[in-house]
């Protein structure tokens, strides 16, 4: 297995992302609502760029799989297997905020090997991988990037999409944790993934991630040094997860959020 060489590939994918999603940012597009209670908004850019970003895998790679947001599992248990996020951060996107990003992760034997986190808006794309470390593919060049490795949970920045999100029996846990660092951010969705990996945010925790959430920046941000793991000791199903700078860090939030 080459991973090195379906980098190219998943390039290619995020810019056939882009093409859906940059014309339709900022320019009026009514969204949805996908839940029956609540709010999970849904606009076309996200189902246009999940669209093209499958027929793109089907032209090319007919043999993978694809599990998606937005229109579900093809062949999940393929050998390789694609996992899309076409727009992370849909309230971002539609409040015009260009944090949203575009998520693409690659599975080999369900081991998560490649993946990406693109913001088109700012031209940035962060891709990391099995082997290949992580970089920054920006306007300006690329250049390799790390997590920070040594930030103790006292002067950590730590970023979450919305406390909001958080049940009755978790928001005491984030309260113990936030009174334990020195900055929180909200509202940053997936792109707050991609500065753990850069290094300049050392945390990220979050409650009711879906695969499509975690996949792609699992990769980058293990490339970049990181780690990622499950707040409740390992129990997927709530999808409470951190993205953590360091295993240490981990820990030491894991702890706190623990009681």
């Amino acid at each position: 297995m080459d991973i090195a060489a379906l980098e190219p590939f998943i390039l290619e994918l995020a810019a056939v992302a882009a093409i859906e999603t940059v014309p339709r940012f900022r320019a009026g597009g009514a969204a949805q609502n996908k839940a029956v209670t609540g709010f999970d908004p849904v606009t076309e850019a996200d189902r246009r760029a999940e669209a093209s970003i499958r027929a793109r895998i089907c032209a090319v790679h007919p043999d993978h799989g694809v599990i998606g947001e937005e229109y579900g599992e093809d062949r999940p248990d393929a050998e390789f297997v694609w996992v899309l996020d076409p727009v992370d951060g849909t309230r971002a996107f539609i409040a015009g905020a260009p944090v949203w990003t575009t998520l693409i992760g690659l599975m080999w034997q369900g081991r998560t090997v490649l993946g990406l986190i693109a913001q088109p808006i700012l031209g940035e794309i962060y891709i990391g991988g099995v082997g290949l470390g992580a970089r920054l593919v920006g306007r300006t060049g690329v250049k390799r990037i790390t997590t920070r490795v040594d930030a103790a949970l006292p002067e950590a920045i730590v970023a979450s999409t919305d406390p909001a999100q958080f049940t009755a029996h978790e928001r005491p846990a984030w309260d113990r944790l936030r009174a334990a660092i020195r900055l929180a951010r909200f509202g940053l969705d997936g792109y707050a993934m991609a500065q753990v990996a850069a290094g300049q945010i050392d945390l990220v925790v979050e409650s009711g991630l879906k695969p499509w959430d975690a996949c792609g920046p699992r990769a980058v941000i293990e490339g970049a040094g990181g780690w990622i793991g499950h707040w409740n000791g390992g129990d997927a199903a709530a999808g409470r997860y951190l993205f953590a700078g360091s295993a240490a860090l981990a820990v030491a939030a894991a702890e706190i959020l623990a009681g």
